[in-house]
């Protein structure tokens, strides 16, 4: 999170982590990601349509847990914080574009979120 998540400081970062846990039981459909190893490299929540969260290592990015939710899932929604540039470049670059934009985030912190969605 620290890797693109600039903008938070450390102790947002580690109240965040504090509802991660009930946040992951919270979504339908939780798809871990896997290395060639087994080792768990990140996660991705679907709820009903939405991308609720996607989380990567930075060294295993691409398209593929993001394909894998639009194909298998339909995942044609999601939010994404303005402050995090190269993820809402990237979910430009599968398709999505920002219908909404709002300048709180969903905590009611000072972080604008994008609301996006596909097609």
């Amino acid at each position: 999170m620290q890797a693109t998540h600039l903008f938070l400081s450390a102790p947002e970062i580690a109240a965040i982590r504090t509802y991660v846990p009930q946040a992951l039981c919270g979504v339908e459909h939780l798809i871990v990601a896997q290395d060639e190893s087994g080792t768990p490299v990140g996660f991705m929540g679907v709820q009903e349509n939405r991308l609720e969260m996607l989380f990567l290592d930075p060294e295993a990015r691409g398209q593929r847990l993001l394909c894998l939710g639009m194909e298998q899932y339909g995942v044609s929604e999601l939010t994404v914080n303005e402050q995090n540039p190269a993820a809402a470049g990237f979910y430009r670059h599968m398709g999505f574009a920002v219908y909404r934009r709002s300048e709180l985030d969903e905590q009611g912190g000072p972080y604008p979120i994008l609301y996006m969605r596909r097609g």
